[in-house]
């Protein structure tokens, strides 16, 4: 008979303990050790990790024969560019993301996609009934005799279920709603998403079945649940945006079939989530011309170049501490450029309040997004426009240097091909300025260059 213990356990990083503590030993929290009963089975803890029975044994690499992995394509063409071409047979994938950003509604449209061409989907459900995912499918207006819905929570059934229906690909939504019932404690808890994962890791490995499974976050951003959870997944997908934008965003942090950090990029719509072909035009659309505090810029997120407009107001307070707002990129840094204008530039901003925006609701922290910052707010506080057609990148120095940036030639195409006519670069990059490009290119080895080719 299985043996059953009691454990505290952090909700924060699952650091695990005999006893209760105030603060959390790993990572520092308080209050964040719960009390949990857990049954333990040798023989279960035994063979979960065993993914190809107990006869595996070392192989030379050559013997190895490959699995069937070629990619498939989602028909999301943003999905597939996340996912550096679609998704792998045997992989497991984690989505995470706020409540209501959009996780739910584009799997679902995966499925539809995949279902046109012959995939075998199970669709499982802890938070819906099947009634009410039919009603977001009909929405949705997806049609496909290839999907399987299934409403339940309990691990020992879909396992049942996959055997039976035996998919392609398995959606669970969401982990911190199923249970095993091997471990005591709730559902949602620690103890329970870890034996939840893994016994998903194993299934997928096992069968050769796509798991992807949909995660929950915390008020921090972070996901809900232990971090071996992401370290157990294959990729690590986040979904990001601001309500009060339709723009979404889709990161990838972790690929092990492929590169991180590529984003894909949707406008959610009455109808579901729609790529964004163009998202530098999307991004650049409304922008007002022949203002102060506005300067365009080019970031690169994994390979792709996006063109975004940052805007700045510095405004006159006769308070004794001047406010710096920041939306959209890191605040530190701000103050950083801030400092860097009021000594090296001699801009007096000690008595002006800084406002910081990236327009779209799009989050970048990448520091070539320096020059436009420094330049808009240089724009601002001298109420002179800077011209329309100009692109501005470049990482600052706090001794007022403009130091080179990564994909430098690929930032310039991108901005040419958009028909911008003037590109400030920093000198570091002059030599990698391409052949017949259709654009003035300019280099600033510092800031008050900078500021001079601007103003």
């Amino acid at each position: 008979m299985a043996k059953t213990k009691t454990k505290f356990v952090c909700s924060n990083c699952g650091y695990e303990t005999g006893k209760w503590l105030g603060k959390c030993p790993s990572c520092g929290e308080f209050a964040t050790l719960n009390e949990e009963n857990v049954a333990e089975d040798k023989s279960r803890f035994a063979s979960r990790l065993t993914f190809s029975g107990s006869s595996n044994q070392p192989k030379i690499l050559s013997e190895i024969s490959e699995l069937d992995s070629k990619r498939v394509k989602t028909g999301v063409g943003e999905l597939d560019r996340v996912l550096s071409g679609g998704l792998v047979k045997g992989s497991f994938t984690l989505v995470g993301g706020d409540p209501g950003i959009g996780k739910s509604t584009l799997l679902i449209q995966v499925c539809r996609r995949l279902g046109e061409v012959g995939q075998k989907i199970l669709y499982v459900s802890g938070e819906e009934s099947a009634s009410q995912v039919k009603m977001r499918a009909e929405r949705l207006d997806i049609k496909t005799d290839r999907l399987y819905i299934l409403s339940e929570t309990s691990l020992g059934i879909i396992e049942n279920a996959v055997n039976e229906v035996k998919p392609d690909l398995v959606i669970i939504d969401s982990i911190q709603t199923m249970y095993c019932d091997e471990v005591t404690s709730a559902p949602g808890s620690v103890s329970q998403v870890r034996e939840s994962g893994y016994r998903l890791l194993k299934l997928a490995k096992q069968n050769g079945i796509t798991v992807i499974i949909v995660g929950h976050v915390t008020k921090d951003g972070q996901l809900a649940g232990p971090r071996v959870l992401e370290h157990m997944v294959d990729t690590v997908l986040y979904f990001e945006g601001d309500k009060n934008f339709t723009g979404r965003i889709l990161r990838c942090v972790k690929n092990r079939f492929g590169g991180t950090n590529e984003i894909g990029i949707f406008d959610m719509t009455g109808k579901g989530l729609v790529e964004i072909k163009n998202p530098s035009e999307h991004l650049l659309s409304g922008r007002p011309q022949n203002v102060s505090g506005s300067a365009v810029t080019c970031s690169i997120e994994g390979s792709r170049p996006l063109l975004l407009e940052v805007q700045a107001l510095a405004s006159y307070t006769s308070f004794d501490m001047p406010r710096r707002i920041v939306a959209g990129t890191d605040f530190n840094r701000v103050i950083m450029l801030v400092a860097v204008l009021e000594k090296r530039a001699g801009f007096k901003l000690g008595k002006f309040d800084v406002y910081i925006n990236l327009t779209g609701g799009i989050r970048i922290s990448e520091p070539s997004l320096d020059g436009a910052i420094a330049a808009a707010v240089a724009s601002s506080y001298r109420n002179s426009p800077i011209d329309p057609a100009t692109v501005i990148f470049g990482e600052i120095g706090l001794t007022g240097e403009l130091r080179g940036v990564t994909m430098c030639e690929k930032r310039i195409t991108e901005s040419a091909k958009l028909g911008f006519k003037n590109i400030i670069i920093p000198a570091a990059n002059a030599k990698e300025i391409p052949k017949d490009i259709n654009a003035n290119v300019r280099y600033a080895e510092n800031i008050n260059r900078l500021l001079s080719l601007i103003l």
